[in-house]
């Protein structure tokens, strides 16, 4: 297939194929008027104009030491304006929807419950309500999401334990598995730290994925790998300076979700083109495409498939290999994953 034959390489196309979303943050994918909204019924006044809320740096005082720690400190403000049930809920349909306007069938969303000062002491009452929304998401016939419980990257060991026993105990609607965030340049490599949370995690059930690769170099994706046990690496673009971890990658068929938007507004590309993206799928590597924070980033999945398309070359066989591998790199259900991979194949027969 080409570009010319079928035109999958468009916005509008790609935003018909039914597609999987591995990487991103409900934190980050709060829209304005949600925020708006939230910030009227909690009486809270916003900490600069609502034209360029997300202009972290503008109203970041006193200044952080990088711009993802200011961003994580926007977070903890927008967090702080949900303090209700219902709340949530609404919150998690909205989230659905607009998945759902994105052609998006499936949803491994990642949630901290650091960044919700109101849920710190019963984290598995907040992933159940917010659980509740996406059922009732799915329910309408929209985006199934499913959630995956964060560690933050700062905590110590015995936090990082204490929030994986309260959702395994608890088992919260929609919950199915265990991330670990935050900014990889500060806190330094913590993979050891939080090797007890996963293997719980894991013994659990629970599927596990870690942000790796970012701001660390190929150490912190190896790290997630042997000492997490990680499943899925989120972001781990720097995997590409050490040509055994990429062979490892593509061998062991561990999924890498990228997000090229995210990693150039936080400069670690000067330019698109400069990307590792193209270069991982071609070594083999199980690469999926993802938005990361979209509301903040204001970006939606099928600008950035169709960026790469654009920048890379991509042709039509290989955007409907990025939506095969982001169906195969989800957590979703075995039965899930083989309904949205026929909607798949009867989209490239129709256009064959």
């Amino acid at each position: 297939m080409s570009a010319d034959s079928t035109g999958l390489t468009t916005v509008p196309a790609i935003r018909a194929l039914p597609k999987a979303e591995v990487h991103v943050h409900l934190e980050g994918a709060i829209e304005l008027a949600d925020l708006l909204e939230a910030a009227r019924e909690a009486r809270v006044r916003l900490p600069g104009p609502a034209a360029t809320l997300f202009d972290v740096a503008s109203h970041d005082d006193p200044p952080h030491p990088s711009p993802l720690s200011a961003f994580l400190r926007f977070l903890d403000w927008e967090g702080a304006l949900f303090s209700s049930a219902e709340q949530l809920e609404r919150l998690a349909y909205r989230f659905a929807a607009r998945q759902s306007a994105s052609g998006i069938v499936y949803a491994d969303v990642i949630v901290n419950p650091a960044h919700w000062p109101s849920w710190r002491s019963d984290p598995a009452a907040l992933f159940d309500a917010l659980g509740a929304g996406f059922d009732a998401a799915a329910a309408d016939g929209l985006c199934r999401v499913r959630t995956c419980a964060s560690i933050l990257r700062t905590w110590d060991a015995a936090t990082a334990e204490d929030l994986v026993s309260a959702v395994v105990a608890r088992r919260p609607r929609a919950l199915v598995g265990v991330s670990v965030d935050g900014d990889e340049r500060v806190s330094g490599r913590t993979g050891g730290r939080f090797r007890g949370a996963f293997q719980a995690a894991g013994r659990a059930g629970l599927r596990r994925t870690a942000h790796a690769g970012e701001s660390s170099g190929p150490e912190g994706v190896r790290d997630a790998i042997d000492l997490l046990g990680a499943e899925r690496i989120d972001h781990g673009v720097r995997a590409v300076e050490d040509p055994r971890l990429v062979d490892r990658l593509a061998d062991e068929q561990i999924a890498v979700g990228v997000c090229p938007t995210s990693n150039l507004a936080l400069g670690l590309f000067r330019r698109l083109e400069d990307h590792p993206v193209d270069a991982l799928a071609r070594a083999g590597v199980r690469v999926t495409v993802n938005t990361d924070d979209p509301a903040a980033l204001g970006t939606r999945l099928e600008a950035e498939w169709a960026l790469c398309a654009a920048a890379f070359g991509w042709d039509d066989a290989r955007i409907l290999r990025l939506a095969r591998d982001s169906h195969l790199a989800s957590f979703a259900t075995d039965d899930e994953r083989a309904s949205a991979l026929a909607r798949l194949q009867e989209r490239e027969e129709a256009a064959a």
